[in-house]
């Protein structure tokens, strides 16, 4: 059992024989009152959110997910195809199951994957991913009032803020979790 200290973002717990994420924790403590602890969880199943709020005395129940290791193979409309590494078994996971991530997942990338009574129910991608910046404007000279960033469209489609420096057709390191540019790979 899990005390609402040990509960973090990251977190997977149980909540009516369901496995869910933790996606937000907050801690809050009013004066002489206990402490609360609200989060918000996704489950790993259906991909729907639910937010609890847990007093200072409650538990939760962590979850029982085996961990294995998956190569991305392709994207099939909104289905995204994976192979696990040691049985390699190919299973499929919707974009609604992993969420954002998905948008972040290349050809050939290992990810975690999670497994909830013997079937894969979520992956977990790495912090930082190399990807290729496939279209950007360039960088105006002298244009450096404010943070001086500007739109790149990597190789997945998705849109993020880089550097004014960043050309098309550079490499970059993005972190996964946050959606930002972390550098440029040299």
């Amino acid at each position: 059992m899990l005390s609402i200290s040990d509960i973090k973002i990251g977190t997977a717990i149980t909540h009516n024989g369901q496995p869910y994420i933790v996606i937000y924790a907050q801690h809050a403590k009013q004066g002489r009152g206990g402490a609360n602890l609200k989060t918000k969880l996704k489950n790993l199943i259906t991909g729907n959110n639910l937010e609890i709020t847990y007093s200072g005395s409650d538990k939760a129940q962590e979850a029982d997910l085996e961990r294995a290791k998956a190569n991305f193979l392709y994207k099939e409309g909104d289905s995204y195809n994976f192979m696990d590494n040691d049985s390699y078994e190919q299973f499929m996971l919707a974009k609604e199951t992993i969420g954002d991530p998905a948008d972040f997942l290349k050809e050939g990338v290992t990810v975690d994957v999670l497994i909830f009574e013997g079937r894969p129910v979520s992956v977990k991608l790495p912090t930082k991913v190399e990807l290729l910046i496939t279209e950007t404007p360039p960088g105006v000279k002298g244009d450096t009032a404010g943070s001086a960033m500007k739109t790149a469209t990597l190789e997945t489609g998705k849109e993020i803020r880089v550097p004014l420096f960043i050309n098309q057709g550079e490499l970059i390191r993005v972190n996964t979790e946050t959606e930002e540019y972390v550098e440029r790979v040299s």
